[in-house]
């Protein structure tokens, strides 16, 4: 399996991300000066590109297919791509609060702790639908590990298109809208890039 093993405060610095997007909440030191450098059309889509595949973990290929998804479902093929990365289940378990960061995330879902109604899945890129419950393993919810990251994100809004009880149990209620991206994106530029 493929993973990228970037510095993150490197690469937020590369794409002009802000580190607390990615869970880190120190900010580099080093090279504080703005880049001079005019940035064409082209270098300002490739790097919204790398931004978004670097926010979600996913690499080229796999963004290469969600973009077709996205191109072939109604609607607004931007909006769709986003609705597509903010479906799979790393993201959602992050988004619940069931993690610190979306790397977190994906770790515990390749390490099995998650069920998807009653079932165990341990694919990152798994697809929720609406209706489908994600809960934890009994025996992961027991752990020290678990009860230390339920305890940290506790105060973390959730998003509308998630519904969580008290028995730390997810519900997808909806998918995700536009509004519910917690970062600063502009999709139309890597649309843009595609459809070149």
């Amino acid at each position: 399996m493929a993973k990228n093993m970037q510095p993150v405060l490197k690469r937020c610095k590369t794409l002009g991300i802000e580190p607390i997007t990615m869970g880190v909440a120190k900010k580099s030191i080093r090279n504080q000066a703005p880049s001079r450098k005019k940035q064409s059309e082209y270098g300002m889509q490739l790097n919204e590109k790398q931004k978004v595949k670097f926010i979600y973990g996913v690499l080229e290929k796999q963004f290469a297919k969600y973009y077709e998804k996205a191109n072939k479902e109604e609607g607004i093929t931007g909006e769709n791509l986003l609705r597509f990365l903010e479906r799979r289940l790393d993201n959602v378990v992050y988004r619940a609060g069931f993690a610190n960061t979306r790397r977190q995330a994906r770790q515990l879902v390749n390490h099995s702790h998650f069920l998807v109604n009653g079932k165990k899945v341990n694919i990152p890129s798994y697809l929720v639908n609406k209706g489908d419950v994600i809960t934890i393993r009994e025996k992961s919810l027991s752990s020290e590990g678990f009860k230390k990251i339920l305890g940290e994100t506790e105060g973390r809004a959730l998003p509308k298109w998630l519904d969580k009880d008290a028995n730390q149990q997810v519900t997808v209620v909806n998918f995700s809208e536009r509004d519910d991206i917690d970062f600063e994106v502009n999709e139309t530029l890597i649309v843009e890039l595609y459809s070149k």
